[in-house]
This record gives C-alpha cells, structure tokens and sequence, in this order.
C-alpha cells in the first residue's frame, strides 16, 4: 500500500506527458491538414504541399522554443516533422481524387486550424510553465505557439494571415485559452482539467466565431472575404 502511495505521483505525471505528447501530435496533424490543403487551393505541387504543412505543422512550436532557449522540440524528436510531412502528402496525393475546392466547402483549413490552434496554444503554455517561465510569459508563448503556425501558412500561401483579418476571433481565443491554462495552474487545480479546459474554451471560441461570425471591430467597414480572391489573375 506504502508504496503504491508512493507510486501514485510518478504514475500520474507519467500518464498527463503521455496525454501531452499525444496532444501534440493531434495537433501537428491538425495544422499540417490546413497548410496541404491550403497549399491545393493555391496549386501548389506536391513538393509544396508538404513543404507547407512540414512548416506549419512545426512552425508555432519553433519559435517558442527559440524564444525560451529551449531545444527545439522536432529537432529532439523528428518524429513530429515526419507526421507533418506524410500528413502533407497524404493530403496531397488524396486532393488528386477530391480537388481543394471541393474539401473547402467542409471548411477543412478552418476546422483543422482551430483544433491545431486550441492544442498548441495549451501545450505551449503548459512547456513554457515546466521550463519555468512566469504566467505571463507562459501565456506569450502559448499564443505564439498556437498562431505561429497558421501565420506561417498564410504568409507562405500569399495570405493575408486569418490572425489578422476578418475581424474573427482567432488571436482572441488562443489568448482566452493561455490565460485560462495560467490561471488554472496558480489555482492548483488538477493538471488534467488544467489541459482539458483551455482547449475546450479555444476550441468553441474558434468554431463559434467561424458559425456565427462573432469577431472583434475591423477597420474601415465590414470584414472582406480575402480568400474569394485568392485565384484572381490580376
């Protein structure tokens, strides 16, 4: 009994790395959808298809590393670029048989990023908390780790990035869920919830403001659907 007590720590935490590692590969899967996806509606080839998702997949995750002076977390273990690459080119080759445009009308690049979004922004910040940095700090880094790389997308697709147009909640949300995820963890609430909340919150502000077209102000009047003129010739 002693010593299952003792146990009982080293168990749990095994088991919430175990959820967290998980959680991010969920999520490098989730942003290298969008970016193949993203990367067929510009007619890219299939170099650029997994070129794409490879960067947007890791691409949020990298710069908080860098930021942190921490190792770079696909460079310790490269088995999350390669899910990003054959992600990509699975995609890719799958687009042959059902064209970008007719996957977008499911709104694939939208409801992969806003699940790549919820699971990084709460992975990033709970990384940026063990490594010891302050709940600020923390909350920076999991909003850098969440929009990094849908930014790196829509940079490299010619786009102006969906964090700053359109007035959607996007920036807003991944900020929702790092702050909850900081909160949680100076109220020393169960790690489990700390991780499951945050994603949740990001999750429904995403989805809500992508259904509704709940947002914040925009300047100069009414939001402009950007992606209409994304295959205009001039």
């Amino acid at each position: 009994m002693l010593q299952f007590m003792i146990d009982a720590p080293e168990l749990i935490d095994s088991a919430l790395q175990t959820l967290q590692t998980v959680l991010e590969y969920v999520g490098t899967v989730a942003f290298a959808i969008s970016g193949a996806v993203a990367a067929g509606r510009k007619r890219m080839d299939l170099v650029g298809a997994v070129v794409l998702a490879s960067m947007v997949a890791v691409g949020g995750g990298t710069v908080r590393d860098v930021l942190l002076d921490a190792p770079v977390f696909w460079m310790e273990s490269p088995s999350f670029l390669l899910v990003g690459a054959g992600t990509g080119l699975a995609v890719a080759l799958l687009a042959r048989w059902h064209p970008p445009d007719r996957l977008g009308r499911y709104r694939i690049v939208q409801i992969s990023d806003a699940l790549g979004l919820a699971v990084f922004v709460a992975v990033g910040t709970g990384i940026a908390i063990d490594a010891g940095a302050s709940a600020v700090t923390a909350a920076v880094m999991g909003i850098l780790t969440g929009v990094g790389g849908g930014i790196i997308r829509d940079m490299l697709a010619n786009d102006v990035p969906d964090v700053l147009r359109n007035g959607q909640f996007y920036a807003t949300a991944a900020l929702a869920g790092a702050t909850i995820y900081a909160t949680l963890i100076a109220l020393d609430v169960p790690r489990t919830a700390v991780i499951w909340v945050p994603i949740a919150v990001v999750l429904a502000i995403r989805l809500a403001s992508l259904k509704f077209g709940w947002g914040v102000p925009t300047i100069g009047g009414k939001p402009v659907d950007l992606s209409a003129h994304d295959d205009d010739p001039r």
